[in-house]
């Protein structure tokens, strides 16, 4: 039995909320976080103290990142699903998962002990462990899908002064380097979930306050949350 399947189908049934981190969270009042059941993704800890909440879950596959963040990652204190590739520097622990995200068995895995395919977005390998744990509602906020960038999609760039892309501004911000987004393959990616969570009754909802992403079925979040 692998460490994994004690996970598995654990929310069957349940609601979550997957916070991204785009510069709409800014926007919005998020204590009914507080009463949800949370996955936070990559540089998310940047506004525990601000936006009130603390995720129960926390998912994290690119490079960059895990390099960046390495302190804080290692210290959160909730469920971390992770890219194989900090193997060398964040170990595993009664908290923390690998995942191996190099060599997917399929574009969307659903048993992620086998793997996690990065879909180009962390949003992506994050709805592949939601669907693992069983839950039927995935609610989206914080999905901008907008960036200001230069360069070529995936192209590594230096983002020098404020990151405009992100709900703080240090998130990538002063000299640090990043991943250009391609929304392109993102959309693929968010096609596939889409039909990977429908085949069985699930949904996915985006209730990011003026999200550009087209994808999913569209909700107001202070119609679901009751805010």
């Amino acid at each position: 039995m692998n460490r994994f399947s004690i996970l598995r189908g654990r929310h069957e049934g349940d609601r979550c909320v997957l916070v991204a981190n785009g510069p709409s969270l800014n926007a919005m009042d998020l204590s009914f976080l507080r009463r949800e059941v949370v996955f936070g993704t990559n540089k998310i800890y940047l506004g525990f103290q601000k936006f009130g909440f603390y995720p129960k879950y926390y998912v994290s596959v690119n490079p960059k990142v895990l390099q960046q963040s390495t302190a804080y990652i290692s210290g959160l204190n909730c469920v971390k699903f992770l890219s194989d590739r900090c193997a060398d520097f964040i170990p595993e622990d009664g908290l923390t998962y690998h995942i191996n995200t190099t060599r997917a068995p399929a574009r969307f895995c659903r048993d992620i002990s086998q793997g996690v395919h990065e879909g180009w977005t962390v949003t992506y390998a994050a709805l592949q462990v939601a669907r693992y744990l069983g839950f039927s509602e995935v609610v989206l906020i914080g999905m901008d899908h907008r960036y200001e960038y230069n360069g070529a999609p995936n192209q590594t760039q230096r983002l020098d002064g404020p990151d405009p892309n992100h709900f703080s501004p240090d998130y990538f911000g002063n000299g640090q380097h990043w991943d250009n987004p391609d929304l392109v393959h993102s959309e693929e990616s968010y096609r596939i979930a889409r039909a990977e969570f429908e085949s069985d009754g699930r949904r996915i909802l985006d209730a990011t306050v003026d999200g550009a992403c087209t994808i999913f079925e569209k909700a107001d979040y202070k119609e679901i949350f009751g805010q």
